[in-house]
């Protein structure tokens, strides 16, 4: 399937596109599936807990095919969660969320991104490197169904 990555378009997550996010975390068996309660809390905005929330939303079809979930504690902000319905990996989706997350991450003066990853998810740390993320620790049987180990890794913001 050939895909332009200019017929989509990252914004933030509102009520509008809640269901598709939704969609795809719940379909995605890497993504984590939260209550109905947290995934409301991504667009009500608690401001004891900050968060950006962006998603990518194909042009054309206006249908969610990605997003991404960060938590902002200054100076350092941590990935929730990140997620590209299965149809529109590499194609770029993800690197543009990243891209759009890092935007505002540096616009709201974080110092570092954070984040964990399953140790045997090879195309998730290769894209994380990809981006300039280096391995910072190791997390020992930190992912449940199935018990798994967490690769730490840190991305240094300007």
């Amino acid at each position: 399937m050939s895909f332009d990555a200019s017929k989509f378009q990252i914004m933030p997550l509102d009520k509008a596109n809640l269901a598709g996010f939704i969609q795809i975390a719940e379909i995605l068996e890497e993504a984590p599936h939260w209550s109905l309660d947290a995934y409301l809390g991504l667009i009500n905005r608690d401001p004891s807990v900050p968060r950006i929330s962006l998603v990518a939303q194909d042009v054309q079809a206006g249908e969610v095919i990605g997003f991404v979930v960060a938590c902002l504690l200054p100076p350092e902000a941590e990935i929730e969660s990140i997620g590209v319905t299965t149809s529109f990996q590499r194609h770029g989706v993800g690197s543009r969320l990243m891209e759009a997350l890092i935007r505002e991450l540096n616009r709201r003066e974080a110092k570092q991104l954070f984040l964990e990853v399953r140790a045997s998810n090879g195309t998730a740390l290769a894209f994380y490197r990809s981006l300039g993320f280096v391995q910072t620790g190791h997390r020992p049987r930190y992912y449940a169904d199935p018990v798994e180990d967490a690769v730490l890794m840190t991305l240094r913001l300007s």
